[in-house]
């Protein structure tokens, strides 16, 4: 598998009620389709050789033995087909027709997988024609059929050549324990189901979240192909849904109600799913609960995965951590809430008469004081016990401190101004450092003289410092040790670069008064800096952080991928690629991923001594929860696969 994607394509082809010989050559049709788009394997609908509809002709020998000889052209045809088929039929064994789905590779029928769960009420009554899987009490049995001996199990996981799958059949799906958990316990990693789950009002949208959170229950692949146009309309209509979903989320689905025949195609991520699972603890604890069956593990010898060139169908976010349409809307307010309810409960703990920060004009201590202030009038304090504490130095320039002075205006908080010029010249001096050496010396002392100011201050005012450093400053380590590093609760921790912009947006568009809206929208726009240079001729920003660390949308994509995915370098890189194609080219996304392992690792000493803060989503950097690491940890695994790339 390249990076570990396998290609994964749900059929809905259109059939013809109980005309088999034209219901196979769709079938065949789809097939060769799916092969020719680099499938790794293709699911059909339940009963898809003769149709779903058939009802008492179930019980008709022609009609189940023209499905065996279907089911041979199919075998005849996968011989030279790379793909593996996953196709549905009636199969007549002792005594009893079973509703099967057959698994085919190149020419033979590895397994026959019958359906445990049968409807039989409204206009479902497939306990009239077909037998349960439960009458096989977990055993794997041998039938003849097309020729070739092959196991009737309800209990196969198949092996793939590098990824396993399980299958399970429509019903199955809504039961209180679906086949698919302890086929996913066993080790299955996608999920077939082939289905024929008729259309009713509002019930898309609930079977759209069964499968979703199936995948999300099982932290599998979920690959769904429902019965479509053709179906019987005696009394129900088949829509001819198919879904791909992974881990909860929806990476494609096909169009409702086409009257033709579809064949929906993504990738689903089984090295993400891996990854997933390894960090899961309560995975790992129902692995052990897979009940009294043996499970047979099935090797199909199919190729590792066929994935092997450039064309992705499913989508790669470039914002991995920004949604968007109203998912965005009720992300920050979200956030907000849990950013503000942490301060509000750390407010109440120590007692704290007041709240103190150091407000620069920029992003991230605008977000700061907006948590401060929602936490406030959530506990019902006067904003005044808010205190921001702008402290101009050499880099300030007249853009910033204006937008800082009016923020806090408009926010009704306590105001207060502090240079720093003179104490931290005082202090270049007193170390003997030259103040036109603008060095790293310099840079500092400016950082931690305003961290100074904000300890001092709140000791003199019986409050705590309200740290406003961010997620990506804290990944790359973009701050100075014991200066803005340092706080006493620290509101953003878990927020990153491309998150907080929208935070503040999202907080102007629906918090804000006319007044503050003006000037959280000129901080939005506002380049980002830590305004430590001396400004230019004409007062402009001297210091872009962007142009000396690089884009923080790629380093947050970076970090989201790292950590929380545990991806290495080179599919971290794959991934940017795609998703930034047009916007960085393939050596500045290069350059810049070398620079974030080397900056990720050797600041993690910064990481391992953070103050408190709310986690607010799946990454946080907490040295005390989320993650763990030494401060002395080699990087050159990573750069070495870097320079690789």
């Amino acid at each position: 598998m390249q990076h570990g994607f396998v290609r994964v394509a749900a059929a809905v082809p259109t059939v013809r009620v109980a005309n088999v010989i034209y219901n196979v050559e769709q079938a065949e049709r789809l097939l060769l389709q799916a092969d020719g788009r680099g499938a790794d394997v293709c699911v059909f609908p339940e009963l898809s050789l003769t149709g779903y509809t058939c009802q008492d002709l179930f019980r008709q020998q022609l009609l189940i033995e023209e499905a065996e000889t279907a089911l041979v052209k199919l075998l005849d045809l996968s011989r030279n087909l790379a793909v593996i088929g996953v196709a549905g039929l009636p199969v007549l064994h002792r005594g009893a027709v079973y509703n099967c789905a057959a698994v085919i590779h190149r020419g033979k029928c590895l397994a026959l997988v019958p359906k445990t769960y049968l409807p039989n009420y409204n206009e479902y009554y497939e306990q009239r024609w077909f037998a349960s899987a439960a009458l096989l009490e977990g055993r794997t049995e041998n039938i003849r059929l097309c020729g070739q001996q092959i196991p009737l199990t309800p209990c196969g996981v198949f092996c793939a050549g590098g990824w396993n799958f399980g299958i399970e059949l429509c019903e199955d799906l809504w039961a209180v324990v679906p086949p698919s958990c302890r086929l996913a316990a066993a080790g299955a990693e996608i999920i077939l189901n082939l289905s024929a789950s008729n259309e009713q009002v509002g019930k898309n949208a609930y079977l759209r979240s069964l499968v979703n959170g199936q995948s999300a229950r099982t932290i599998s692949g979920y690959v769904y192909a429902g019965a479509g146009w053709g179906e019987s309309s005696q009394d129900l209509v088949y829509s001819g849904r198919a879904f791909v979903a992974e881990n909860g989320q929806m990476l494609a689905e096909g169009e409702r109600f086409a009257m033709k025949e579809q064949l929906v195609v993504s990738e689903i991520d089984v090295q993400r799913l891996r990854l997933e699972r390894i960090n899961n603890t309560t995975f790992r604890a129902t692995t052990a609960d897979r009940g009294a069956v043996e499970y047979l593990d099935i090797d199909t010898s199919a190729d590792s995965g066929r994935v092997c060139d450039d064309s992705l169908h499913r989508c790669v976010d470039p914002h991995p951590f920004v949604p968007s349409g109203r998912a965005l809307d009720e992300r920050c307010e979200e956030i907000l809430c849990i950013q503000s309810e942490g301060l509000a409960r750390r407010i109440e703990h120590t007692g704290a008469e007041t709240v103190v920060l150091g407000i620069s004009g920029g992003l991230d201590s605008t977000l700061a004081l907006l948590v401060c202030a929602n936490a406030f009038d959530r506990i019902g304090r006067d904003r005044k016990g808010i205190v921001g504490i702008t402290m101009p130095g050499f880099g300030t320039t007249d853009r910033t401190y204006t937008n800082a002075v009016n923020l806090m205006k408009g926010l009704g908080v306590t105001i207060r101004e502090i240079s720093i010029a003179a104490a931290v010249e005082g202090h270049l001096r007193d170390i003997g450092h030259d103040m036109s050496r603008h060095d790293v010396t310099y840079e500092n002392s400016q950082a931690r003289e305003r961290t100074q100011i904000l300890m001092d201050a709140a000791n003199q005012m019986n409050g705590f410092v309200v740290g406003t450093g961010d997620l990506s400053e804290l990944a790359l380590g973009w701050a100075t040790y014991n200066g803005d590093h340092m706080s006493m609760y620290g509101v953003n921790v878990s927020v990153p670069k491309t998150l907080v912009r929208h935070l503040v947006k999202w907080i102007a568009d629906n918090v804000a008064d006319a007044y503050s809206r003006a000037t959280l929208l000129d901080i939005i726009d506002t380049p980002i800096s830590p305004e430590l240079i001396p400004a230019g001729e004409a007062g402009e920003i001297a210091q872009r952080t962007e142009d000396l660390v690089g884009p923080y949308a790629l380093h947050d994509f970076f970090l989201y991928h790292t950590l929380r995915n545990g991806f290495r370098p080179s599919k971290v890189c794959y991934l940017a690629l795609k998703a930034f194609k047009g916007v960085y080219t393939e050596d500045v996304v290069k350059h810049w991923i070398r620079i974030f392992y080397q900056r990720f690792f050797a600041q993690q000493f910064k990481r391992s001594c953070l103050p408190d803060g709310p986690k607010v989503g799946s990454v946080c950097l907490s040295p005390r929860g989320d993650f763990r690491m030494p401060s002395d940890a080699s990087p050159a695994d990573w750069l070495k696969e870097v320079e690789t790339l």
